[in-house]
C-alpha cells in the first residue's frame, strides 16, 4: 500500500505527520506544496502540540505485508 507523508511542525518545534492512502501518483509537487500550505493558513489540523506552523517534507511511502500462516 502506498501512503502520502505530510510531514508539519507544529508550536513545540515537533515534527508532525499526517498519512493520506492511495495517493494520485505520479504526485505534482506544487499541488502538494499549496495543499500543505492551505492547512496550515486554515488550521486545518491541530496537534497536541498546538497548531502547524511550517512545512518541513513531503513523500510517498510503499509498504508490504505478509501474511504469517499460524498452526
Amino acid at each position: 500500500m502506498k501512503k502520502l507523508e505530510l510531514k508539519f511542525e507544529n508550536d513545540d518545534k515537533k515534527i508532525v505527520t499526517f498519512s493520506v492512502d492511495n495517493p494520485v501518483e505520479p504526485a505534482d509537487p506544487a499541488a502538494v506544496n499549496d495543499a500543505m500550505d492551505t492547512i496550515i493558513a486554515q488550521n486545518a489540523l491541530i496537534t497536541s502540540g498546538g497548531t502547524l506552523t511550517g512545512k518541513k517534507s513531503a513523500r510517498i511511502v510503499e509498504t508490504t505485508a505478509e501474511d504469517i500462516a499460524l498452526f
